[in-house]
């Protein structure tokens, strides 16, 4: 039986996953960390990690940035994996991140869900037939009125992975509306919508001469991104020190 710690458990996604793993088999809920107590829940609850003395085989974060530094320190010092799911982290904490994989299991991805992490794939393949063509890509993400950070880490992890796989040719446009200038063929165009109660829709826009080639990725509902976050929590438990990813979780 893998035991886990809910970090962020009384946010939405940790209410969500906390349904999800009370009605699998083979995980369980031990432990909460949550500022906010007054929800009733099945597990204990502490307002810190530092405050948590509940023995876990790994953490399943979905919490906010301010909260990652001190998740971090926490999991290196009691040796406990971390299966990281919060997004729009600084660059300095990205690269905390790095440093506690050398210490640490940890498994950071943008996004959960089986459906995204096939796209990434997906797209490298379109991307090394359709660039060298002379394709323009741009990307469009859509969020609900409540999300903080644009554009979205999924949105960041899309580009990345077609400008890995062509030797990161591009540069990455976020306003185009302080320049006055043609567009650039090695740029990656993308634009950000915010509203609604929108879970999250991505577009990859490969646009050429006569004609225009789009993949599309929306969730429903997030319970996708849960599902993927308690796969994650299985396969991570017991691992070594070192950084992983959706792919690992998911053998294509």
């Amino acid at each position: 039986m893998v035991q886990a710690i809910m970090h962020g458990c009384n946010g939405h996604m940790g209410r969500v996953i906390t349904d999800i793993i009370k009605n699998s088999e083979g995980i369980e809920l031990v432990a909460g960390i949550d500022k906010y107590t007054g929800i009733p829940n099945e597990y204990p609850v502490f307002d810190s990690i530092e405050k948590c003395n509940i023995k876990a085989d790994v953490i399943i974060d979905f919490s906010n940035a301010a909260a990652i530094d001190a998740l971090l320190d926490y999991c290196v010092e009691r040796q406990v994996p971390v299966v990281l799911c919060t997004t729009g982290l600084s660059e300095e904490q990205l690269a905390k991140v790095e440093e506690a994989a050398k210490k640490v299991a940890v498994l950071k991805s943008a996004n959960m869900s089986l459906g995204i992490n096939l796209l990434l794939k997906l797209l490298q393949d379109a991307t090394k037939v359709l660039s060298p063509a002379g394709y323009d890509i741009e990307l469009v993400e859509r969020h609900h009125n409540q999300k903080l950070d644009a554009p979205s880490g999924t949105a960041i992890a899309l580009a990345d992975s077609i400008n890995e796989s062509v030797g990161n040719q591009y540069t990455y446009v976020y306003d185009r509306s302080q320049v006055r200038q043609k567009r650039d063929a090695k740029e990656i165009g993308i634009s950000a919508v915010r509203g609604g109660t929108i879970v999250g829709d991505h577009e990859v826009i490969y646009a050429g001469t006569d004609e225009v080639i789009e993949f599309r990725h929306t969730a429903y509902s997030k319970a996708v991104f849960g599902k993927g976050a308690v796969e994650a929590a299985r396969f991570l438990a017991g691992k070594p020190a070192g950084r992983y990813d959706m792919s690992d979780v998911i053998q294509f």
